[in-house]
């Protein structure tokens, strides 16, 4: 299990007039993405379940947490530790500290513990609880004064509005996950040192920036689950199946998480060395640290070490995301006197084909092409192979207005 042997100490900040200034300092702070998490509990809650959770959301997470037992916190904390871990966070910053209970106070110490993490904690009153005195004795700690730590700061601009997002709530055709659903099962685990794709001559489909940047967004807002968003991530960029990505365990993945390999046992294309695109390493990171910090052992990379139960399945996961194969085309429309003909609407459930086009030989495959409808995905001969080491890749798949963007 994951272990940090000398954490950072601990910086208690004592704001005795519980100064709203301070308050906002700290709110300010908050920039996940330059590693500093700021997070405010909820109010009236004293639960080491809530507090868990309350980091999560500040992490852009939903909860709560489903597939576990609802007053179990510890695959709370453990996920939390594994994001944190992932992301990666170096400073987290709790405010109403003078509101921790003694639970509460023993899982921030243990997330500490196993993240490294600088935890600072902000307490608004002029003394701290008698507990968390004798608490703070037995670890490395630093009290700090409000006016110090946390000055008031200039009234700060307007912020800019968001970037604008072009797919945003509009369901996304992916070639790649034409051929993720397959009917054969995983074989055991291999060993082997596989090639790369590109020595392979294999070359998934690829996604346009605007794309690839709403998918991204997506996966990284759609769970708290690492593993179920670090499968989807990988079948998107990768193009496998179900099979090949249930071969994957915590070892295949590379340094710096910078490629992954699926093996597939010579039925497809064989085993393959993948890249691993910079918007889903921490996605893959996060699965790879949840078998960590709970078992330290090396499990399936796209499996839940903590047991969680009922969660979707991968296909109505994808579905949740609004991410898709490309679907059968809509039927012309008629023109009638009386009127315009009425649009088509989109079709009540999503079709997820069985396509062999990966397979070594898709003819020879036990079980047929049920592409119900559905069109296939970009054509893998000599040819297109040529073409992509050129450097001259296929036409993209998508909305024609957002052609320009790309």
């Amino acid at each position: 299990m994951l272990d940090c042997p000398n954490p950072p100490p601990v910086t208690v900040i004592i704001d005795p007039h519980d100064d709203v200034v301070h308050t906002r300092a700290a709110l300010a702070s908050h920039a996940p993405h330059h590693g500093r998490l700021t997070v405010h509990p909820t109010p009236g809650v004293d639960a080491a379940l809530a507090l868990a959770y309350d980091i999560l959301a500040a992490l852009g997470k939903p909860v709560p947490l489903t597939g576990y037992r609802p007053a179990d916190p510890a695959p709370a904390w453990s996920l939390a530790a594994a994001w944190i871990l992932a992301t990666p966070i170096t400073h987290l910053t709790l405010l109403r500290a003078h509101l921790l209970t003694p639970h509460r106070f023993k899982d921030l110490l243990t997330l500490r513990r196993r993240t490294g993490i600088r935890l600072t904690l902000v307490c608004h009153r002029r003394k701290m609880r008698p507990f968390l005195e004798r608490e703070l004795r037995q670890v490395e700690h630093h009290i700090a004064e409000a006016s110090a730590l946390l000055p008031e700061t200039e009234p700060a601009p307007l912020s800019p509005l968001p970037a604008a997002r072009p797919l945003a709530n509009r369901w996304i055709s992916l070639p790649a996950l034409t051929t993720l659903k397959a009917f054969d099962e995983a074989t055991g685990p291999c060993h082997c040192a596989a090639p790369t794709a590109t020595d392979r001559d294999f070359f998934p489909p690829v996604m346009p920036p605007v794309t690839e940047a709403e998918v991204a967004w997506r996966l990284h807002r759609a769970s708290a689950h690492p593993h179920l968003a670090a499968q989807l991530a990988t079948a998107t960029f990768t193009a496998a199946s179900t099979t090949q990505l249930n071969t994957a365990r915590a070892r295949d993945l590379g340094p710096d998480t910078s490629t992954i390999t699926l093996h597939d046992h010579g039925l497809r294309q064989g085993c393959m060395t993948h890249p691993v695109p910079d918007w889903a390493r921490p996605l893959l990171r996060a699965a790879a640290l949840a078998w960590s910090i709970e078992t330290g052992t090396d499990g399936p990379l796209f499996s839940d070490p903590l047991g969680s139960t009922g969660l979707p399945s991968l296909t109505d996961f994808a579905e949740g995301c609004k991410l898709r194969p490309p679907q059968p085309p809509r039927p012309k429309r008629r023109r009638t006197k009386r009127g315009p003909a009425p649009r088509p609407k989109e079709p009540a459930s999503t079709l997820w084909p069985v396509c062999a086009a990966h397979y070594r030989l898709s003819w020879a495959s036990e079980t047929p092409d049920l592409m119900q409808g559905c069109p296939h995905p970009p054509p893998h001969t000599q040819k297109t192979i040529d073409r992509r080491k050129r450097g001259w890749l296929p036409p993209d798949y998508g909305l024609r207005e957002l052609r320009g963007l790309r």
